[in-house]
């Protein structure tokens, strides 16, 4: 079994060895994306999408894209059996009987104990 010991350094971190960065590494770094925009737009880039693979398709394109992809997401969707379903629906009914019972009994209580306080 082989162990590493001594640096921390990842790949990512551009720094192999654990050495110190000097200014010549610094400067020689990729400017982020944040930096490139920013530096477009100073440039007199305004910002707008240029047409092409993006531009903005028609009302009728995207609506059957909507509808391809609703039934794309309907293909995935893994449906419950005749019994699971029947099991799903009576825990349901139950459910529901059970708090009308709660509602109406609470109700009722409070009706008979308003009626006591205010005569």
């Amino acid at each position: 079994m082989t162990e590493t010991t001594g640096s921390t350094a990842t790949p990512e971190s551009g720094n192999p060895d654990g050495a110190e960065a000097t200014s010549a590494d610094v400067n020689d770094k990729v400017p982020s994306r944040r930096d490139r925009k920013r530096a477009q737009k100073s440039e007199g880039g305004d910002g707008e999408k240029k047409s092409g693979k993006r531009a903005k398709k028609s009302i009728f394109a995207r609506t059957a894209l909507f509808y391809r992809q609703i039934i794309a997401e309907l293909r995935k969707v893994v449906w419950p059996t005749r019994s699971e379903l029947t099991q799903y629906t009576t825990v349901v009914v139950v459910f529901v009987v059970v708090v009308m019972g709660l509602v109406a009994s609470m109700d009722y209580g409070f009706s008979k104990l308003s009626l006591w306080v205010f005569g």
